[in-house]
């Protein structure tokens, strides 16, 4: 038996863009005149033109953007997937609609019969199919194919120009949620590519989605996108999206050159109760973390070292005085308190110096930490120094380019390292990517249980024995403190509303610039 899902349908997808059309421009009042050239004719139209503050995140296509989520929302607004997310979940996109086997292992998707890639040609479930065998062998900056290191797509068939049916290689609670966002690639272009991550035709960037790239420059971090006129789906809000490099946000968005700013506690008072600006505040679903290489140095294998120094780092003070108060701690569970799988009764490492000199028993240590060049990085490892040097560990602080510490992660060539990381937002499937089978995040540290435990849950259909695993694996994972989460920012976006108002939050994710949907006249 087939069981139809439908969060929507296809026609209560039309219907959501003929609203848009209808009513959408009301949220985007203000729009900055420019003159535009067509032919021989001058032209002048009010056309809305979103900047940005600039910053090269590589070139925005699957393979070569940055994989941190500047980097990413640039790719994802030029390229199209199966589903997207908004504020509640995910929901229907290339895929109109789609079918369920009854184990769940099967999934048949029911493609848009109306998108064309950037240069005209129509995309079908040939470019799925070809997409998903092409990642195998060329994964992406992004790869959701992989669940605990393995592929899991087992095989596709094309049923017909836009039918695709894809059967993974078990029931998974987040199998839909990663295939949903693998973002699909034109066959016409790639199948020609043997080496994706070294090529850079000048159709390296022809997606599905509602804008084009039309300028990229990677020394300015300048890039220029203009709306796909012929997009299948809602509205592109905007003519054009700008990122353009500027010295100051702040000072760039007072005079207007920009359009949003995450503010900073500091600031955030400039523009509270005052009508033109509107701002929007999340748990950022970031954490900066305490990060500790345990291939590097025999030490801290030891348990007792690891919490120890979860107990003598100040973690309030992080709070206080490293984001000014807005922020919240994080949980040694990895899980942030804002989450409703979150469970409350692991051992957190409340700040207790005795304690902490209880579990050292005496012993000393020296180690070089290392963060990135920003005054917030800089200043989060100077407090972490101090807090430790008070239980007998010394600590050096190396700040380099957040380039060159985020490239420490994955290379291990560090001791500590402070880092601000996300995706902690939505399923808490994350516990696997961070802490399971086939993970790299933590180097030199592997729990069988936790392992074990994380594959589970992914399978497990009953939702209250899985929070019941989820909770168990937060309490595993705070016992062992192969990291020591310390806080997370609040994000207070502010705006100029008569300039656009379309600014949201994902159910996952806090940053309204990274958001797709932010781009998009909804109804």
């Amino acid at each position: 038996m087939i069981q139809k899902v439908k969060r929507f349908s296809a026609g209560a997808a039309v219907w959501i863009a003929v609203l848009a059309m209808l009513f959408g421009l009301a949220g985007c009042s203000g729009e900055k005149t420019v003159t535009e050239t067509i032919g021989d004719n001058v032209q002048k139209e009010d056309m809305l033109i979103l900047r940005l503050a600039g910053g090269d995140t590589g070139l925005p296509n699957p393979f070569k953007h940055v994989p941190r989520g500047p980097g990413m929302s640039k790719m994802q607004l030029l390229y199209d997937s199966l589903l997207e997310k908004d504020e509640e979940g995910n929901i229907p996109w290339l895929a109109a609609s789609w079918d369920i086997n009854d184990d769940g292992t099967v999934y048949t998707f029911h493609l848009q019969k109306n998108a064309l890639w950037h240069d005209g040609i129509p995309l079908t479930a040939e470019d799925v199919a070809f997409t998903l065998s092409y990642y195998k062998e060329h994964p992406p900056v992004s790869n959701d194919l992989l669940a605990g290191g393995n592929y899991i797509v087992e095989q596709t068939r094309i049923v017909d120009t836009y039918t695709i049916e894809v059967a993974f290689d078990r029931f998974d609670n987040n199998y839909l949620t990663k295939i949903g966002n693998v973002r699909i690639l034109p066959k016409h272009i790639w199948e020609k590519v043997a080496d994706p991550a070294a090529y850079t035709g000048e159709d390296a960037a022809i997606g599905s989605g509602p804008y084009q790239l039309e300028t990229y420059d990677p020394q300015q971090g300048a890039y220029r996108y203009v709306a796909f006129e012929k997009y299948w789906g809602l509205k592109p809000a905007a003519a054009a999206i700008e990122w353009v490099p500027v010295s100051d946000s702040i000072l760039a968005f007072a005079n207007g050159e920009i359009d949003l700013i995450n503010a900073s506690p500091d600031i955030l008072p400039n523009y509270q109760n005052n009508p033109e600006y509107t701002i929007k505040t999340a748990h950022s679903y970031h954490s900066y973390r305490l990060m500790m290489n345990m291939e590097a140095v025999e030490e801290l294998q030891d348990v007792n070292l690891r919490q120890a120094m979860a107990y003598g780092i100040n973690r309030q003070e992080l709070v206080d005085k490293a984001a000014r108060g807005a922020a919240a701690l994080s949980s040694q569970g990895y899980v942030l308190p804002v989450s409703p799988w979150y469970n409350e009764n692991i051992e957190q490492y409340d700040y207790n110096r005795d304690k902490a000199r209880e579990l050292l028993a005496g012993k000393t240590y020296s180690f070089k930490l290392l963060t990135d060049n920003s005054a917030d990085g800089i200043k989060v490892a100077e407090l972490v120094k101090l807090s430790l040097a008070e239980i007998g560990i010394e600590v050096t602080v190396e700040s380099v380019e957040a380039k060159t510490r985020d490239n420490a992660v994955n290379t291990g060539e560090y001791q500590l390292l402070i880092i601000n990381s996300g995706g902690m937002g939505g399923d808490p499937d994350y516990l696997r990517t961070v802490y399971g089978k086939g993970a790299k995040t933590i180097k030199g540290w592997s729990n069988d249980e936790v392992v074990a435990l994380a594959d589970a849950q992914a399978a497990e259909r009953n939702e209250g024995v899985r929070q019941e695993m989820i909770s168990e694996l937060q309490s595993l994972i705070a016992d062992e403190v192969p990291m020591i989460m310390l806080h997370g920012a609040l994000d207070n976006f502010v705006y100029r509303q008569a300039t656009y108002d379309g600014w949201m939050f994902r159910y996952d994710h806090s940053k309204c610039d990274h958001n797709k949907l932010s781009y998009l006249i909804r109804g």
